[in-house]
């Protein structure tokens, strides 16, 4: 049986001069604004790119917990960060490129597992397997 959430967002207006706003199942967003500006101008609200990132990020770190508890390794802290970038192209906008940060304090970790177990996580979570674009991954051991 599958597990099934949902988001919604509403727009009204034209490209440029129109307004949206997002919504999650849970609550975190309701009706958070976003539109043209935020998108394409670096104007204040939210913006489909860095929500992908923040669903991005929770994905392969819950990931990497799992994994990580595998192969008998608790995490004490682990922080991702990721990138998602969008370009013009001849056929329209397209996601060509998620840059994954993870900076993680693992006892009893090597810095070689943590890179393996990460680079397993990247592969593996759920977002990595949809997401079509070249997906980059900087995995920093700490501690």
């Amino acid at each position: 049986m599958a597990i099934v959430r949902s988001g919604s967002a509403e727009w009204s207006g034209g490209i440029k001069d129109g307004r949206g706003k997002i919504s999650t199942e849970s609550g975190a967003l309701a009706g958070f604004p976003y539109g043209f500006a935020s998108r394409f101008e670096g104007q204040r609200g939210s913006n489909p790119e860095e929500l992908l990132g923040a669903a991005h990020a929770a994905c392969f770190t819950m990931a990497l917990s799992l994994i990580l508890g595998e192969a008998g390794l608790t995490a004490t802290q682990m922080e991702t960060t990721a990138k998602v970038s969008l370009e013009k192209q001849d056929a329209g906008y397209a996601i060509t490129q998620v840059d994954l940060t993870l900076v993680g304090t693992v006892p009893g970790a090597t810095p070689e597992q943590f890179a393996e177990l990460a680079g397993k996580a990247k592969a593996n979570c759920p977002l990595s397997k949809v997401i079509r674009a070249n997906i980059t991954l900087d995995a920093r051991l700490e501690g």
